[in-house]
This record gives structure tokens, C-alpha cells and sequence, in this order.
């Protein structure tokens, strides 16, 4: 076996993981220019016809820069974002997210979006991660298929959405109207805040209104991405 080459060039991204790696395959939005795996891996039939080395798992590691790489990673062009002005115009609630942090929270609502067939995902340039092969490893590859744009403010985005002709609803745990309980609205803007400090005020302001989810047990808020699960899954109940 060859040695292992350098890392990607800093305009190509590896992505690695089982899940990923196809769907990055199925989408075709990139290129594969090169796919490693471990022995066992690399002759399955859902890598025909592309360029396989055959790795081991040290090397493998290395190369994706991580060990959950599931025994294969392919060599990628970075992540093609959308326009955010062509999300306005598609079918079904946007989400979009105010300053998450946590790569994997990210990746998490991004599968959340796509399986619920969201119109797209919106999410800060700066103050959070794009979308990194972590976001991708946590999105189950969601994120190949789902149109995601990085906005410079994410209030002007929820003032373009409204001048659109869409609700823009802020999930706040203790204010706003219990979801159950809404009018839901065609196509909104779901605008979720970070993990710890919620929606910024300038960002609350902008929105339409709020939406809470009403807990019953001894702890007083969900995850993130639980809570983007319950609300864009209602938001698509309610206007389909």
C-alpha cells in the first residue's frame, strides 16, 4: 500500500461516515475525486465506478481528521450554499437558525429539515459553523439535499422573509403561543436561537411572534433539535 498523500487542499473538504458519503454520491451537487475506505469497505457496490484506494484505518483517521469516519471518506468540493433570496421563493417552512454553535446540533436540524421536506435552512455567516464535514457526519448526510444558505444578519433575513409574504415564529421555551395551540401559517420561518442565550433581542423583534413547546418534567427546555423536530414537523402537519 502506498503512503498515505497530505491532506485536502484548502478548496476541497473531506467527508467521511457510511451515511454521508453515499448521500454526497446519490445528491451529485459535488464531485468525488476520491474516495478511501478500509479493505472490507471498499469493494461495496454503492462505490462502483468510483476512484477507491484502500486505506487502513490509522491513515483513514488522519485523512478525514477524524476516527467516526465509519471505515470510508471521500474527497470533496467545499459545501455549495444557496442564495438566501431563492430560499424566499420555495415551498414549505424555512428554518432558520440564530447563532447554534454545536456543529452536531446543526447537522441534527439539517436532517430534521430535509426529512421534513423543508423549503430550506438558513443559518449565520458568522457566530456558528457552516456546514463542515462534522454538519455533515451529524446530518446523516442530510445536507447534500437541502438547500442551505448562510445569511450576513439573520434579522434582515427574517425582514426579507416577511416581505416575501412569510410568518416569521421565534421558538422561545417560557414566551409565545403553545405550538398545539397555533394557527400555523403557510410556509413560515421557524427562527430558533443558540443552545444557551436563545433568540438575540434584535432577531426576536423581527419576528412575527413566538411559539413555545410546553414541558411537563423537572427540566425546563429541549435540545435544539428536538425542538426544530416538533416545530417544523407541525409547521408541515398544519399547512399541507
Amino acid at each position: 500500500m502506498s503512503p498515505p498523500r497530505p491532506g485536502p487542499a484548502a478548496d476541497r473538504e473531506v467527508v467521511y461516515g457510511r451515511n454521508p458519503v453515499r448521500e454526497l454520491i446519490a445528491a451529485a451537487r459535488r464531485p468525488v475525486h476520491e474516495v478511501r475506505a478500509l479493505p472490507q469497505v471498499a469493494g461495496e457496490h454503492w462505490l462502483a465506478g468510483l476512484p477507491v484506494r484502500e486505506s487502513t484505518r490509522d491513515a483513514l483517521s488522519r485523512w478525514a481528521r477524524s476516527a467516526e469516519h465509519q471505515g470510508v471518506a471521500a474527497l470533496t468540493d467545499p459545501y455549495p450554499y444557496a442564495d438566501p433570496a431563492d430560499l424566499l421563493h420555495r415551498e414549505g417552512p424555512l428554518v432558520c437558525l440564530d447563532g447554534a454553535h454545536d456543529p452536531r446540533n446543526v447537522g441534527a436540524i439539517a436532517r430534521v429539515a430535509e426529512c421534513a421536506a423543508a423549503a430550506g435552512m438558513a443559518i449565520p455567516r458568522r457566530g456558528g459553523p457552516g456546514v463542515t464535514p462534522t454538519v455533515a457526519k451529524a446530518s446523516a448526510g442530510a445536507v447534500e439535499w437541502l438547500a442551505i444558505a448562510r445569511v450576513g444578519s439573520v434579522a434582515a433575513f427574517v425582514h426579507d422573509a416577511r416581505s416575501a409574504g412569510r410568518l416569521a415564529l421565534g421558538a422561545d421555551p417560557e414566551d409565545g403561543e403553545d405550538y398545539r395551540a397555533l394557527a400555523w401559517p403557510p410556509d413560515p420561518v421557524i427562527v430558533l436561537g443558540s443552545e444557551g442565550a436563545g433568540l438575540r433581542p434584535r432577531v426576536r423583534d423581527a419576528c412575527d411572534g413566538l411559539v413555545r413547546i410546553p414541558t411537563a418534567g423537572h427540566v425546563a427546555s429541549l435540545n435544539i433539535s428536538v425542538a426544530a423536530g416538533i416545530l417544523v414537523f407541525e409547521a408541515v402537519r398544519n399547512t399541507n
